[in-house]
């Protein structure tokens, strides 16, 4: 096993605000479509590597309270979070070192969902 995850959803009330959420905070447009019926925004991914989506539907209940996933932190940790707040969402913990693993920091995004942000080392 290469991975430990290799698919993730995190859950939307509102499909358009949440897509439109971390197409800014990463700086990044995610490509939206209909899998299996349910509204996809795709993130990035490359190759076999882990993806992931924005996902509403009716079991897509938002949480603060279950598993913490950790995003890739493209541009700089600094840059993701600072468009945190204008974007809707708000910073729980604003970016912090964790050493040899490079730094983190936490969301709140606009669904109510509490996601991880991560910087490998530089």
């Amino acid at each position: 096993m290469t991975n430990a995850i290799n698919w993730f959803e995190i859950p939307a009330s509102d499909f358009a605000r949440a897509v439109s959420f971390y197409s800014t905070v990463l700086g990044q447009e995610l490509r939206t479509g209909t899998f299996m019926g349910i509204p996809h925004g795709f993130f990035p991914s490359e190759g076999e590597g882990v993806g992931g989506a924005i996902v509403s539907g009716p079991d897509a209940a938002p949480s603060t309270s279950g598993p913490l996933l950790y995003l890739n932190a493209v541009d700089t940790l600094e840059q993701i979070v600072a468009r945190v707040v204008p974007a809707g969402g708000q910073v729980l913990m604003a970016p912090t070192s964790i050493g040899e693993q490079g730094a983190m920091a936490v969301m709140l995004d606009t669904e109510g969902n509490r996601v991880g942000l991560h910087a490998p080392p530089q």
